[in-house]
């Protein structure tokens, strides 16, 4: 099911089958198949970045945006793609007119979805192209042909250096997400791939960034022509619907306030972040002994089971998701019913976007925070970032949960890691004592 609230203000009333439609959209003049797209989404109000960018990218000028997900940004360069190649021609060739930079896959597969509901009516061929599987599937598409490319920067650049994918026909570039994108680590790739584009002067492009910080502006000054900036705000920093609770507990007892907070509750799918890998892999191991069903994401998760991770949790197979710092972002999942940071987290970009994977598409969520010793430094700053003070509990006894594992702790944990990577081999044609393990 596609991610419905990052495309734009939608008529939920229950009689709109019987009532002629209508839409904000209509002031636009957007082809006949376009607006059929927006039809089938139901879109009738725009969005803030909607209204200011449109006009502006309608017009072909070139675009940098600053606005969170969920505020419609995906759908209004979508629609601008697709509005412009309709107008332009030259579409239905092998080699791609569009080409979208995602920093993860979820956000990838995401915008695909959306390209596909949106352009359903348009004859318009959208292809998605990200690593850990499908390559015999992604290489047929590209040899079938298509208009939009949707990617990360890793697949798409293999596929160019194999000479399976050509930009030389690109008219029109989004960098989605840019500040993920250089967080991720992708500035070799993503130049990389820039510099094979045609000239700025010969494209329209487009920079969406949470933040605009130096990185993401050098970025835009340096691939666009002349681009219209857009700022959104947030009305709220942390979104609505979420039901947020801190206590303050010490470091040693954080694992049985965590365990019962789990046995407190009903948890359909609940997604718990730590600061570091050691500390999520402890965890994970920790709730599985205890007998919760429980997957472990971490930033060195191979990509192909990185995804079937995150298939099995939004699929429901598996209840808890625990996920390192690192793997935590630019996670996209539907239905997220709680959110537990065990650890404070050290930005207090990190606390919004960790607490926003849940109370998504208008609807609830708990978010609950341990603020212990080691970590309790950074909740100032937070506070002071989302202009509140998080509800605090204290953490009396009835809070804490039994530990049925209880010599089980994060010593154990790293003997078991330790184990599990087997003793070194010395002398003869072994690895040497001290040498890196890779």
């Amino acid at each position: 099911m596609p991610h419905r609230r990052d495309y734009g203000h939608r008529h939920r009333g229950k009689d709109r089958q019987k009532t002629a439609w209508t839409s904000e959209f209509q002031e636009l003049d957007l082809p006949a198949s376009v607006m059929d797209g927006i039809r089938d989404a139901a879109f009738t109000e725009m969005t803030p970045i909607q209204r200011q960018a449109l006009p502006i990218l309608l017009e072909g000028g070139d675009l940098m945006g600053q606005a969170q997900t969920g505020t419609g940004k995906t759908a209004t360069f979508l629609l601008a793609i697709f509005a412009g190649i309709l107008r332009e021609g030259g579409h239905g060739e092998r080699d791609p007119l569009a080409l979208i930079l995602s920093p993860t896959r979820e956000l990838a597969i995401q915008t695909h979805k959306e390209a596909q509901l949106l352009g359903k009516h348009t004859g318009l061929r959208a292809g998605i192209y990200y690593g850990g599987k499908d390559y015999r599937k992604q290489e047929a598409s590209l040899d079938a042909g298509i208009d939009l490319a949707i990617g990360t920067p890793g697949r798409l650049l293999d596929f160019m250096r194999r000479g399976q994918l050509r930009l030389g026909r690109v008219r029109f570039l989004v960098i989605d997400e840019a500040d993920r994108l250089l967080d991720l680590g992708f500035y070799e790739e993503l130049t990389a791939i820039l510099r094979r584009l045609p000239p700025k002067e010969k494209r329209q492009s487009l920079v969406f960034s949470a933040t605009l910080d130096q990185r993401a502006q050098k970025l835009a000054r340096q691939y666009l022509a002349r681009p219209a900036s857009v700022e959104i705000e947030p009305e709220n920093i942390t979104a609505e619907g979420i039901n947020e609770m801190l206590f303050h507990v010490e470091r040693e007892m954080k694992v049985r306030l965590l365990l019962g907070l789990l046995a407190r509750e009903d948890v359909p799918k609940g997604l718990i972040f730590a600061n570091t890998k050691i500390v999520a892999g402890f965890l994970a191991e920790k709730l599985r002994r205890n007998g919760y069903q429980c997957a472990l994401l971490t930033g060195d998760l191979p990509q192909n089971k990185r995804l079937r991770v995150l298939e099995e949790f939004t699929a429901g197979r598996v209840r808890l998701l625990v996920a390192s710092d690192v793997a935590s972002r630019g996670l996209h999942i539907d239905d997220v019913t709680h959110i537990v940071n065990f650890d404070v987290p050290q930005d207090p970009e990190d606390y919004v976007h960790r607490i926003g994977r849940t109370a998504r598409a208008g609807k609830t969520g708990t978010a609950y925070t341990l603020a212990c010793d080691e970590y309790v430094y950074h909740l100032p700053d937070i506070e002071a970032y989302i202009k509140r003070s998080i509800p605090f509990e204290h953490a009396d006894e009835r809070f804490f949960g039994k530990d049925q594992a209880e010599d089980f702790d994060i010593r154990a944990f790293k003997r078991q890691e330790r184990s599990s990577r087997g003793p070194r081999r010395e002398g003869g044609g072994g690895r040497q004592r001290g040498s890196r393990r890779r």
